[in-house]
Formats: structure tokens, C-alpha cells, sequence
């Protein structure tokens, strides 16, 4: 489990934007946002996505109550990974991140 910032333990800007502001979070939160997937199906979805940082995020926002797994008692096992109500009430915000991105992409890239 993420470790609360011991410096500023009550910031709720620090404590949780911490959880899912990595490289991969937000792909996989907005991949999930459309359908259930299984495993092989995000990956193709993000193809540039290792296979343990794929598992390791997964892990990781399903302990954040952020991405569900349900596997199913089939042969073969199936498994398959959905966005949570919480992850779902978080998507507002990602869109509106994901606009101010599109909108400023060429000026923010143009400054470096």
C-alpha cells in the first residue's frame, strides 16, 4: 500500500494523486472506462505496457479500490478486470486532464 506522506500527512493532494499519477494508471483507469476487459485485452489496448508493469498496476489499483478483478471458476480460468464506482467517479476529472492535454499539447511541447 502507498505510504502516506509522513511530511504532509492530511493533504489529500499529495496522498492520492500519489496512487495514480504514474506513467500507466491513468491509460489502464481510461481503458477499463470503456468495458470489462481481460488481461490480453488491455494489453493490446496499451501495447507498450511491459507485462510485470501491466500486472504490478493492476495489483495496485485494485488495492486502491480503483479497478476490480473477478476471476471465474471456468476451465480455463477466466479472469477479467472492470473500473469500480469509485475509479468510475474519478473519470471526470481524468476527462477533463485529458482535454487540457489535446488543447495544449503542441504549446506545451513546443517550450521544451
Amino acid at each position: 500500500m502507498e505510504k502516506l506522506d509522513l511530511k504532509y500527512p492530511s493533504c489529500p493532494i499529495r496522498n492520492i494523486l500519489s496512487r495514480f499519477s504514474d506513467k500507466w494508471s491513468l491509460l489502464i483507469l481510461c481503458v477499463l472506462y470503456t468495458k470489462k476487459m481481460r488481461y490480453s485485452e488491455i494489453r493490446k489496448m496499451i501495447p507498450d505496457i511491459s507485462q510485470k508493469m501491466l500486472t504490478n498496476t493492476l495489483k495496485k489499483l485494485e488495492e486502491y479500490q480503483l479497478v476490480k478483478r473477478e476471476a471465474y471458476a471456468e476451465i480455463p480460468p477466466r479472469v477479467e478486470y472492470s473500473i469500480t464506482e469509485t475509479g468510475i467517479s474519478l473519470m471526470p476529472a481524468i476527462q477533463m486532464l485529458i482535454d487540457w492535454a489535446e488543447e495544449n499539447f503542441e504549446k506545451i511541447v513546443k517550450a521544451n
